[in-house]
């Protein structure tokens, strides 16, 4: 029997008690005590791991073959452990399989060679988890608090710093202030075009290139237009060739993705991982650029003899069969096709791309050097030299797999040395040095591998955050990764503090001492306790200066007291609360200097001008971005401090949950119609928008996403407060048709949303599909600390565990 594994069974992270940000300080993040939990508790995979378990004598693990999946392997091991069948004292009856490819040939070989699940690589993971939770936590929380506190326009919900993403931004901004800091300079080139006997027009490059004084070319230039010909001095010709490609890896699959497939990295990755879980491409997880001895080159390039766009080509490439050579990293071979090939038609344009890119670089790889002739023609003008250099391609070689990387041919002038040729022009061209550009995706990509920051599989992670929290923009064409000004101002802060928290060497080092774990040659625990003793001083001495990097805020943002626009008054003052509506959306007070958060990814209005009894704050209503998005009542005072027990927690409190028991916009009150049928916890609220959109009328849980879409085409649905169900006890509904009601003789109806036959047949039961907007509550928490599933903090998946029921 085999099951499917979604990624990480466990995700690291604080208890409970150290998730409030406004009660903990972020300095105690560095020595709290963590605890591993189900990563998706929803999917119940412990108790489903140990119950597969319960009877079965081995326990054979089919993860990815790279850390993360070793440490996965771990993971199911604790859950299977207490349930799984004991063994003789020296029987085995844990195994790893390791494997490249989910091919048949690669799943037999993998079963006849299983090897034991290595701890150390797991426990390299560990400790890569637990730094970058407490670390990215302690710093992410307190200049989330600090600067989201003072100014109002920073559009960034979270002001967070990592290990890598921050050195990540930090390349970026370098290239940003190299952009900032060139002055350009005027200089001028002597450009001639020459005529050839037969009547072709050369171009010809100036052997002295630029000059930087504008005296000295007009001298050049008087010297040589005073002359009508030009002699040809020199012809030279040499055979030249360019290397194939060496095999593919995961860096260079990412560099090409984007620079010449217009693909991020993140969503290239996806797309391979798609490839490969359907067998049709290797691991695309890999350093290695080398082709294995044992590996079936011949088998594989013929298996794509069955496909129309390469089934031509593939007896060219086996006559000349020549890998080239990279380096062996010791992980796994390079990117390549399997023995199965998809139908083509059937991929999406996306993946269609990436696969055929992945054959073309793999025939490649396997094909001759381009070979092409390079002629060069010396002419002589008044004693100055200008050349002309053409090329002819003769053998195309590998380069017919990859267009971008063809060789043109340029028409070469039959002429012999001591020809004569006409001057057709002589011009001075004046043009200015040019600044570098913004790094491209590729670049960046480039700069990570060099510098050791990130793995292949999280360099497409960190790329993606700086972007999701508004630190760089990607720009077409060419997707060059621009910093926004926060990114800019951050990393101008950190250097004004501590320029090692934004340089690569120190993550370069940690991940040296990450690989020492994976190979035996460090202590887990010593290197974890030493990297957090080090980054808590460092957390200590930010905390103490960050007045420094507030002196670039002042300068970039407006203060949070004139940001935003007047919405709904104060319950404390009477003033109006000001709605900033960059991230995070947040109400403020000027007078009170308190400031109010809203749920994210919302649109807010006044709701008729109607108060909190408890507070006085001026209610309104938040809905979210789509159509089938919710709409909720809310203060803006109890939503960040829920005034009873029962709203506190994972509950939400928005009005649909409070329990005031004269308020008419409360919940579970005046405004509930039934028990929620789904999830039992909740109970259906008349959603508050419904009147004004009639004839759409739609009923929430307030504990679940259930939603009850009812009475199409109604004027007018209420909830009778004092009249209930006999048999459930829920509020009565009152409907009314402006014509006859569906299947009655009058146009209006009272009874039981749940019970009455004449409602229920009006109604529908669904689950609200967006859940960009969350009502769930109180903010102030902030939630858990960031990530705790590895890589970039997220899950990943794997092939699963294999159990075996051997004896009985």
């Amino acid at each position: 029997n085999a099951e499917y594994m979604g990624g990480h069974v466990f995700s690291l992270d604080f208890p409970p008690k150290y998730n409030n940000w406004d009660k903990v300080d972020p300095s105690e993040l560095f020595e709290c005590e963590t605890m591993k939990k189900e990563s998706t508790p929803s999917m119940h995979m412990r108790d489903f791991l140990k119950g597969e378990a319960r009877d079965c004598d081995y326990l054979v693990l089919w993860l990815d073959c790279d850390k993360e999946g070793e440490n996965i392997c771990f993971e199911v091991i604790e859950c299977t452990q207490d349930t799984l069948r004991p063994g003789r004292p020296d029987e085995q009856t844990v195994f790893r399989a390791k494997f490249s490819a989910v091919t048949e040939v690669d799943i037999r070989r993998a079963m006849s060679q299983l090897v034991a699940p290595n701890l150390n690589e797991s426990l390299s993971v560990d400790a890569r988890m637990q730094l970058d939770l407490r670390i990215g936590c302690a710093f992410t929380r307190f200049q989330t608090k600090f600067f989201q506190g003072r100014y109002g326009n920073l559009d960034s919900s979270c002001i967070s710093y990592g290990p890598c993403q921050t050195p990540t931004l930090g390349f970026c901004v370098d290239r940003h202030d190299a952009i900032q800091r060139f002055k350009p300079e005027p200089y001028w080139i002597l450009r001639v075009r020459l005529k050839s006997a037969g009547g072709v027009i050369l171009t010809t490059e100036w052997e002295r290139g630029r000059i930087f004084d504008k005296e000295s070319i007009q001298v050049f230039h008087g010297i040589t237009r005073s002359v009508d010909i030009a002699r040809v001095v020199d012809i030279t010709t040499s055979a030249r060739t360019k290397s194939r490609p060496i095999p593919l890896n995961t860096v260079e699959l990412l560099k090409i993705s984007s620079s010449r497939l217009g693909m991020s990295p993140h969503y290239a990755m996806q797309l391979a991982e798609r490839l490969y879980t359907s067998g049709w491409i290797s691991y695309p997880r890999t350093e290695t650029t080398s082709y294995p001895v044992n590996f079936e080159l011949r088998a594989t390039v013929s298996a794509l003899r069955r496909t129309d766009k390469w089934g031509h080509e593939v007896d060219d490439v086996l006559r000349t069969l020549n890998p080239s050579k990279g380096k062996d990293a010791g992980d796994h071979p390079p990117i390549t096709p399997t023995l199965e090939q998809p139908n083509l038609d059937q991929l999406n344009s996306d993946s269609r791309r990436l696969y055929e890119y992945i054959v073309d670089h793999f025939l490649a790889s396997l094909s001759g050097d381009c070979r092409y002739e390079s002629t060069k023609i010396v002419f002589n003008l008044a004693d100055e030299l200008f050349t002309f250099t053409g090329n002819r391609v003769i053998d195309k070689g590998w380069t017919r797999f990859i267009s971008w990387s063809q060789h043109d041919d340029t028409d070469v002038p039959a002429v012999s040395k001591g020809d004569i040729l006409s001057v057709e022009e002589c011009s001075i061209e004046e043009r200015q040095t040019a600044p570098p550009d913004y790094l491209t995706e590729a670049q960046l990509i480039g700069l990570m591998e060099v510098h050791g920051i990130g793995t292949d599989a999280s360099i497409p992670v960190h790329i993606q955050t700086i972007g999701t929290r508004n630190y760089a923009e990607i720009r077409l064409p060419g997707r060059r990764v621009v910093p926004t000004n926060l990114g800019i101002v951050l990393v101008h802060g950190y250097r004004r503090i501590d320029e090692e928290l934004v340089e690569p060497t120190m993550r370069s080092a940690v991940e040296r001492q990450l690989n020492d774990i994976a190979e035996g040659r460090a202590d887990h625990h010593q290197l974890v306790e030493h990297a957090l003793s080090i980054f808590k001083l460092k957390f200590l001495y930010f905390v103490d200066r960050i007045n420094a990097m507030d002196e670039l805020f002042e300068v970039s943002f407006s203060p949070l007291a004139e940001s935003g626009k007047p919405l709904s008054r104060c319950g404390r003052c009477r003033r109006y609360l000001k709605y900033v509506d960059t991230r995070p959306h947040r109400l403020h007070c000027k007078t009170c200097n308190e400031t109010y958060n809203l749920p994210p990814n919302v649109s807010v209005k006044i709701y008729n001008e109607n108060r909190c009894p408890l507070d006085e704050f001026e209610l309104i209503l938040a809905s979210g971005p789509h159509k089938s998005s919710r709409t909720v009542i809310l203060c803006p005072y109890c939503y960040n401090n829920p005034p009873f027990a029962d709203m506190r927690g994972g509950g939400g409190s928005a009005c649909n949950v409070c329990t005031h028991p004269s308020c008419k916009f409360s919940g579970p009150g005046s405004q509930s119609a039934a028990a929620c049928p789904t999830c039992g916890r909740g109970e259906l609220i008349l959603e508050p928008t419904s009147s004004s959109t009639a004839p759409k009328w739609r009923f929430m849980c307030n504990r679940c996403p259930q939603i009850v879409r009812a009475f199409k085409d109604a004027i007018s649905v209420s909830i009778i407060a004092d009249k209930r169900c006999i048999d459930c006890e829920s509020h009565l509904v009152c409907v009314q048709y402006r014509d006859q009601f569906p299947k009655g003789d009058s146009n209006s109806h009272t009874g039981c949303l749940m019970c009455d036959p004449m409602l229920v047949t009006l109604i529908k039961i669904e689950e609200c599909v967006d859940t960009s907007s969350t009502f769930n509550g109180p903010p102030s928490s902030r939630g858990r600390g960031r990530g705790g599933r590895g890589r970039g903090g997220r899950g990943r998946g794997g092939r699963g565990g294999t159990r075996g029921r051997g004896r009985r």
